[in-house]
């Protein structure tokens, strides 16, 4: 595999074993609004856009104001009532350590709002290894490239020294649509026979198997 500068992660489903949560927490949401409940699956499918780009995407009759007191239901669940639990996958740290060691720069682009991020990168510790990130209500939703073009103009990185690492077909065909390379993550949202669709340069099993990738 080629020489990169930069990796850029996707952070639910790649680097934090989040996605059973955000499946329950959407699924408690619409059972305590009496709205019809999505399935697994179908909420595995929006993981990675934004809140209002999920949102529209399960519900595709609704208007944009009927999502405001859906998302505050959502963040009611996610933050207190749900107790899911949602570690770090095992070997995401060492990954991230071993990455660092090895020079490389890394970033962050994810579906997240700004909040939510900073709160999880301050609960890990590993805020720190982090150049700099960009999340859903900052940018526009995955796949739309607007987020790996800000981070690379700010980071100063040509597009073929960068890969985005990404559990679902959203943080895939954003890489293409911006022009860098994908590896996909088989543990996330979406299993290797979905991501393997997009093309990516490489699925991995684990997270330590992008330090064999890279080697």
């Amino acid at each position: 595999m080629k020489s990169y500068e930069l990796v850029i992660f996707d952070w639910d489903g790649t680097l934090m074993d989040s996605v059973s949560k955000i499946v329950t927490c959407m699924q408690q949401m619409a059972g305590s609004l009496s709205m019809s409940v999505p399935s697994e699956q179908a909420v595995r499918d929006i993981i990675g856009l934004s809140m209002d780009e999920a949102l529209k995407t399960l519900y595709p009759l609704l208007d944009k104001a009927d999502f405001v007191p859906m998302i505050a239901s959502y963040k009611d669940h996610y933050l207190t009532l749900n107790t899911t639990p949602s570690p770090l996958f095992d070997g995401s740290e060492r990954l991230l350590t071993e990455l660092a060691a090895r020079n490389y720069r890394m970033a962050v682009a994810t579906g997240k709002g700004r909040n939510g991020l900073n709160r999880v990168l301050a609960e890990t510790g590993l805020g720190h290894h982090f150049e700099s990130s960009r999340c859903a209500d900052e940018s526009k939703s995955k796949p739309n490239p607007d987020m790996l073009h800000e981070l690379l103009e700010q980071l100063k990185v040509a597009p073929e020294r960068a890969m985005m690492v990404g559990d679902s077909l959203h943080d895939l065909n954003m890489a293409n649509n911006a022009g860098i390379d994908a590896v996909g993550v088989s543990y996330g949202a979406h299993s290797a026979e979905k991501l393997i669709t997009a093309k990516p340069k490489a699925i991995i099993t684990e997270p330590l198997g992008l330090l064999t990738l890279l080697k």
